[in-house]
């Protein structure tokens, strides 16, 4: 069914003056990524006065103004829903949210609805392009549930693409504050650990040799009784990689329903607090903004239910 078009009148700029059309066209349409214009392209949804432009590699001139036929988004298949949102920074092309634990990231099988998905498609109404056809937020990253903390989301094409490629470097600055069990020695290190599904248990994520490459740096910041505040920097950001990698040296999570098992002094304090989730919290993230090429970066304190358990385990 033809859902109807929007017409966008882009003109070449003098800096793209003999680039290829494509990326000509993608530097005056900043919503709209290359290979979203590549497409249109070979479609036939781009013209230069009556004349169709169908090869995307022919050399644009600076000045020329070409109509881009960009189909209307068709309407995301998931709802939307008003979930309130801890937003830490917001533009026309990102959004950065502070996650809370609990709050699962994509509808899945047992979580088709009241996803951070769900809540951006509501908080985003109106401002989202079509990525990939279809109006709905760019999730280039997740966290667990159970996880708390920063996570950027995309709102067009081109934010999307950039993004996805800066994670694909390992080039965004990702920092989690963990609890560990144990004060780790030495108290700073790498764990560089290939990651995949266990294959005694599908539903745990295990260190297997020819898995995915994975390296977690990890820094004490205090030591507390039995157990320490430690900084985890992530170079890949693997599932569940710093619940397995810490664990893998000793130092799982307090209050890891999976990779932990609680015990002594930790285990009193876990269970007299009711804390039931991994202590692990996404702090810091930074990246190279995807449009206009400011380095950005932004910082969540821990929720009060860490900061709780912190409290307690002063030494």
């Amino acid at each position: 069914m033809d859902r109807g078009v929007s017409i966008i009148h882009a003109t070449i700029t003098p800096t793209a003056d003999g680039w290829r059309l494509d990326r000509a066209l993608a530097d005056a349409v900043p919503t709209l990524s290359r290979e979203r214009l590549k497409v249109l392209i070979a479609s036939g949804a781009v013209s230069q006065g009556e004349v169709l432009a169908r090869d995307p590699a022919k050399r644009a001139a600076a000045g020329a103004t070409f109509a881009v036929a960009v189909p209307v988004p068709a309407a995301p298949h998931n709802e939307a829903q008003d979930i309130p949102l801890a937003i830490a920074y917001e533009d026309e092309h990102l959004i950065v949210v502070d996650k809370p634990a609990g709050l699962v990231v994509h509808p899945a099988a047992g979580n088709l609805d009241g996803t951070l998905v769900n809540a951006l498609l509501h908080h985003c109404r109106g401002s989202l392009s079509g990525i990939g056809g279809v109006a709905r937020p760019g999730i280039v990253h997740r966290i667990d549930k159970d996880t708390s903390g920063l996570m950027v989301a995309a709102k067009t094409d081109r934010a999307h693409e950039g993004l996805a490629k800066q994670f694909a470097t390992h080039s965004i600055d990702r920092r989690y504050k963990a609890i560990t069990g144990g004060v780790p020695r030495p108290a700073a290190g790498t764990v560089d650990a290939p990651l995949a599904r266990s294959p005694q248990n599908r539903k745990k994520i295990a260190i297997v040799a020819g898995g995915k490459r994975a390296v977690t740096h990890f820094t004490t910041i205090q030591p507390l009784r039995d157990s320490a505040l430690v900084e985890c920097r992530l170079e890949t950001g693997r599932t569940h990689q710093v619940r397995v990698h810490m664990a893998s040296i000793g130092h799982a999570l307090l209050g890891d329903p999976v990779y932990g098992r609680p015990k002594g002094w930790t285990r009193t304090v876990t269970e007299s607090l009711d804390f039931k989730r991994q202590a692990l919290h996404a702090a810091l993230i930074g990246f190279i903004h995807p449009i206009s090429g400011v380095k950005m970066a932004f910082e969540s304190a821990m929720p009060p239910d860490m900061q709780e358990l912190f409290s307690h385990l002063h030494v």
